[in-house]
């Protein structure tokens, strides 16, 4: 089942030189929220919900975090494109949340199906957009990478590191943050902040030692170790968190022997 979710996913958007929304505004509607411990689908406190005009991930109605950390998929997965929302932080993480979940949210891309998901999984095999904000501690950039069950490569080098910094600002957290990410299936993914480019990165992959998040049953069942394609993920872990204005635009696959022009903001590694 797991190898079939995978290779029948590619799903692009026609209309291919438009943004186009992939929030309504009104409801969840192409969304579908596994929240570990829960089944499919499946949200019984509503961390995912919309009011007005606004996608929220709250824990108003948790009595208590126990590990639940979820995640809204997109039903349809995808390959090349770009992708753009703004996030603003909101309340505070839940007591008995992980420290490091304060202030901390972000997007995965190139998720694994969540119906491929175990029931007490609580992270995608996948790359997160990591979205942080201030806590008065020194310097946290945005718009780091993290990856659950990934490597990828940044100049023909294979980083198998769990966070590979970016170079945006510190922000703080009460405050709309608009991002995008230009994501060219296995070729590569560029991170932007406010309009300027802060990571990019080539080559995502399968982390064949499964570390943070277990690859193995991926792999038995076919998934192959490059990515090139997979569900977009909004992450709720803990801490509240607003999103709004979520769009993607497709992208025509570059020639594999064209590299990407690096921009003048480009990321230092």
């Amino acid at each position: 089942m797991i190898r079939t979710l995978l290779l029948a996913a590619l799903i692009l958007p026609s209309n291919a030189s438009e943004w186009i929304p992939l929030f309504n505004g009104k409801d969840l509607k192409g969304w579908t929220p596994k929240i570990a411990k829960q089944a499919l689908g499946e949200d019984p406190y509503r961390t995912f919900r919309v009011e007005d005009g606004i996608l929220k991930c709250e824990y108003d109605a948790y009595p208590a975090f126990d590990g639940q950390f979820g995640h809204l998929f997109t039903n349809f997965s995808y390959s090349h494109y770009l992708f753009r929302l703004e996030y603003k932080f909101t309340g505070k993480a839940l007591p008995d949340a992980p420290h490091y979940v304060n202030l901390n949210s972000g997007i995965m891309i190139h998720a694994q199906p969540p119906q491929s998901m175990t029931l007490q999984q609580g992270f995608p095999v996948s790359l997160e957009f990591q979205f942080l904000a201030d806590e008065g501690k020194g310097k946290r950039p945005t718009g780091n990478l993290c990856t659950p069950g990934t490597n990828v490569e940044i100049k023909g080098k294979l980083i198998t590191q769990h966070i590979v910094t970016s170079a945006a600002q510190t922000l703080d957290a009460d405050q709309w943050v608009p991002i995008e990410i230009e994501v060219r299936g296995n070729q590569e993914v560029i991170h932007r902040v406010n309009g300027k480019e802060v990571l990019r990165y080539q080559k995502p992959q399968i982390d064949p030692a499964g570390r943070i998040v277990s690859t193995k049953d991926l792999l038995k069942a076919g998934q192959g170790l490059q990515l090139s394609h997979g569900h977009i993920a909004l992450q709720a872990e803990g801490q509240p968190i607003w999103f709004r204005k979520i769009e993607i635009k497709p992208l025509e696959p570059l020639d594999p022997l064209e590299p990407l022009e690096p921009e003048e903001s480009e990321a230092k590694d």
